[in-house]
């Protein structure tokens, strides 16, 4: 079955992965930071990132419990800006954050502890429940696949299995449990299939964030002529994040979810692909990443 694997060539060794953290209980070794070596150095603080985080946000949010947690917990519709800020420099300090990172993944959990509630088909959910809160890392894998197929350039069976061996890494630094991730990458799409098919649901929150129509208000902080322009700018704005967001979901899930894909939209996202791929890797290096991963990179240089 097609889940959207793309391909990509890599000539460097995957760093040897952390110790497994064992469950909560057991004492544990801090996961070892993200290096310049490692793929996701390159990948997660590229502005692409932009592009592509909301296909992962959209597969997590299709998973009951995470959508129910999502629709009663967060201020998504309230603060959307800030919310997505925030999880973007959550997401950077995973990655470039050194030492920083484990304390983050701490964080982390203790934000969602009381994160709990009932879904709306009446099933009990808490955040930290091994399932859903694995199911939220485990999507960053087939988006980052996806988005270098479209966005950057496809991964070849070996980078393929690098990345995985990477999003592993982050997986301890986010605090997820050694038997709660796939061992390799034959494991993880049998898993994802798994999850994919008897778990996911098309749920309030995700026809929320699949709707071009939807209000969002300017960026906070907006200059006056963009809250000007807004109301002109806003629907073309959310109509190629909508396009985009549905290109960069695996297949399988776009099946599942009852998400519309047509041949035009595959020509459009691939046409947006090109200009994308031969702009962004022109651009400074300061305005390639975002200010997190631009200041670690620096660093690590000096």
């Amino acid at each position: 079955m097609d889940t959207g694997r793309a391909a990509h060539s890599a000539d460097r060794a995957i760093p040897a992965p952390a110790p497994a953290p064992g469950d909560d209980r057991a004492s544990r070794t801090d996961p070892v930071p993200f290096t310049p070596d490692t793929l996701l150095w390159d990948m997660v603080g590229d502005v692409r990132v932009l592009l592509y985080l909301p296909a992962a946000l959209v597969l997590q949010v299709a998973h009951p419990a995470v959508g129910a947690g999502v629709d009663e917990h967060s201020v998504f519709r309230t603060d959307p800006w800030g919310r997505a800020r925030r999880s973007l420099d959550s997401l950077q300090l995973w990655v470039y954050g050194g030492d920083r990172a484990v304390e983050e993944g701490r964080r982390l959990r203790r934000l969602h502890r009381d994160i709990k509630g009932t879904d709306t088909r009446g099933r009990a959910y808490h955040a930290l429940n091994p399932a859903p809160y694995a199911w939220v890392h485990a999507t960053g894998f087939p988006v980052f696949l996806r988005a270098a197929e479209y966005l950057f350039r496809p991964f070849d069976e070996a980078g393929e299995r690098r990345l995985h061996g990477e999003a592993r890494r982050l997986g301890r630094i986010l605090g997820i449990r050694e038997r709660d991730m796939p061992g390799s990458v034959e494991e993880f799409w049998t898993y994802f299939d798994k999850v994919v098919h008897d778990e996911l649901e098309r749920t309030v929150v995700v026809d929320e964030l699949l709707d071009p129509r939807r209000s969002v208000p300017p960026p906070d902080g907006s200059a006056a002529a963009l809250r000007l322009l807004w109301p002109v700018l806003r629907p073309a704005l959310l109509r190629l994040q909508v396009l985009v967001t549905k290109g960069l979901l695996p297949p399988v899930a776009r099946e599942r979810l009852g998400i519309d894909w047509s041949s035009r939209d595959e020509r459009r996202l691939r046409l947006l692909g090109r200009v994308v791929r031969t702009v962004v890797p022109r651009l400074p290096e300061r305005l390639r990443y975002l200010p997190v991963a631009y200041a670690a990179r620096r660093s690590a240089r000096a």
